[in-house]
């Protein structure tokens, strides 16, 4: 699905083809498309955050008072949205996870392990290294993501 998104320049559009590509997989997977769903969807689309189940639940009561959203169709449909590679998450351990929409551009993330920020960035070299690895091991790269665990400026400062 992301192969699709990133052919298109205009966000309208790639919403669009995302909601309509969103529709076509809770068919396959006998869902009905409810109105909880695409608030969901559009709220990671629109999303520069990476986001707890927990904490999308919270954006969603203050954005949509009146559309009862529970905690467990979040779960749900973030399960379903991973499972198809819509959304990445990044593992918290006990802390549960945090959820983005797959579409962006690829990056990295550097994770702050005293107060969750994350951080992301491209590294050009770090890309090239890691494709020159790859071929160097005769290894077929499919996709890959980094995670580099540590403590943000802002937390090495208040310490």
């Amino acid at each position: 699905m992301s192969e699709i998104l990133t052919d298109f320049n205009d966000r309208t559009v790639r919403y669009e083809q995302l909601l309509f590509d969103f529709k076509n997989l809770l068919k396959k997977n006998n869902l009905k498309f409810t109105i909880q769903r695409e608030v969901i969807l559009e709220t990671l689309y629109n999303s520069d955050e990476h986001l707890t189940p927990e904490s999308l639940h919270q954006l969603l009561k203050e954005k949509y008072p009146k559309l009862k959203t529970g905690i467990a169709t979040i779960y749900r449909t973030l399960a379903l949205l991973e499972e198809s590679n819509v959304v990445t998450s990044l593992s918290f351990g006990a802390q549960g996870k945090k959820y983005e929409l797959g579409a962006k551009e690829h990056h990295d993330h550097m994770i702050c392990t005293q107060c969750g920020e994350i951080t992301e960035f491209v590294d050009e070299q770090i890309e090239h290294r890691q494709h020159d690895i790859t071929n160097k091991l005769g290894f077929k790269m499919a996709d890959h993501s980094m995670q580099i665990y540590g403590i943000c400026a802002k937390c090495q400062k208040n310490n």
